[in-house]
């Protein structure tokens, strides 16, 4: 329930970030919002991560699910990626930071064309 809340919550917020920035301020094809929600999400799990780390804060677990997975895995998972890249980078496992961002980064971009690609030969 913690992770479905909280997903709900940070899905809301970014759709909320994304009208905000394009509705209000900028009228452009460029993905500001997008950019904005990615940036923010980022600082903010970086941060949490590193109070938690340096045990100036402390979270049950409930409210770690809540606020990782749900909040921020609602507002934008690629706040989770740059936390999953800077642990694995940090732990000695630069080469698996690499092929992470290789994989996701360029991965994800082949897996949406050529989806997209399928998806408009459908019918």
């Amino acid at each position: 329930m913690a992770v479905a809340l909280g997903g709900a919550l940070g899905s809301l917020a970014r759709h909320g970030v994304n009208q905000i920035v394009h509705a209000r301020w900028l009228a452009t094809r460029f993905p500001v919002g997008t950019s904005v929600v990615n940036l923010v999400g980022c600082f903010i799990i970086g941060l949490l991560a590193g109070l938690l780390a340096s045990d100036r804060l402390a979270f049950k677990e409930t409210t770690r699910q809540f606020v990782f997975v749900g909040l921020l895995g609602g507002f934008t998972t690629f706040s989770s990626f740059g936390l999953d890249t800077l642990t694995l980078a940090r732990g000695g496992s630069s080469t698996h930071a690499v092929l992470n961002v290789v994989l996701q980064v360029v991965g994800g971009l082949v897996a949406v064309w050529v989806g997209h690609a399928i998806g408009v030969r459908a019918k």
